[in-house]
């Protein structure tokens, strides 16, 4: 997880930069500069049947009950145990145990260079709470319907975070980063929620 994961991490936090930029500050993928018309998974140009993501939440949080794991070993956990079906990406994956130690779920150390995420007590809790299996959910055929809804949403938010960004002043620009940093957080306590 050395050289190229971890540069440009150091105003993001430990598990590097969010969706926007690549390594070494380099732009991120065009979907994330806001080119192509959104994320390819929101724009419905590939109708084959294919396979639904997974909980990133909850399976990492179910990995880590068993033992303490790095992030990329909890990548390739999930890849085998859902058999090949689903391999989330470090994109998905970072930011959730970001956002996972901002809660006090987990804690992170160094060892060998990398970083070792362990559960706290709290996190243990919810990790017993929370599905043993979460990725066995991975494989199962995509709602396109509700995928091209997701699409036409972030399209919206999209545009309506330009215009703050561009013609809004310092003080609203500020308001308009916390706004999509709450929303983030809300976002995420859904999957926590009781089905």
């Amino acid at each position: 997880m050395s050289g190229e994961h971890d540069e440009g991490r150091g105003a993001f936090g430990p598990f590097g930069p969010p969706f926007g930029g690549g390594p070494g500050g380099r732009p991120g993928p065009p979907w994330a500069r806001g080119g192509f018309g959104g994320p390819p998974w929101a724009r419905g140009g590939r109708r084959g049947r294919r396979g639904r993501r997974g909980d990133v939440r909850a399976s990492l949080l179910a990995l880590l009950k068993e033992r303490p794991m790095h992030g990329y070993e909890m990548i390739a956990e999930i890849a085998e145990r859902s058999g090949g079906a689903w391999r989330p990406s470090p994109g998905s994956v970072y930011p959730t145990l970001q956002l996972l130690e901002e809660e006090g779920l987990i804690t992170v150390e160094e060892s060998g260079g990398k970083r070792l995420v362990s559960l706290t007590g709290a996190g243990r809790a919810e990790a017993e709470a929370g599905p043993d299996e979460p990725w066995a959910e991975a494989g199962q055929e995509v709602d396109w319907a509700a995928v091209q809804e997701v699409g036409q949403a972030l399209g919206a938010v999209d545009n309506a975070v330009r215009q703050v960004m561009m013609t809004g002043t310092e003080a609203q620009r500020a308001k308009g980063l916390e706004v999509l940093n709450e929303a983030r957080k809300k976002l995420y306590l859904i999957l926590a929620e009781d089905a």
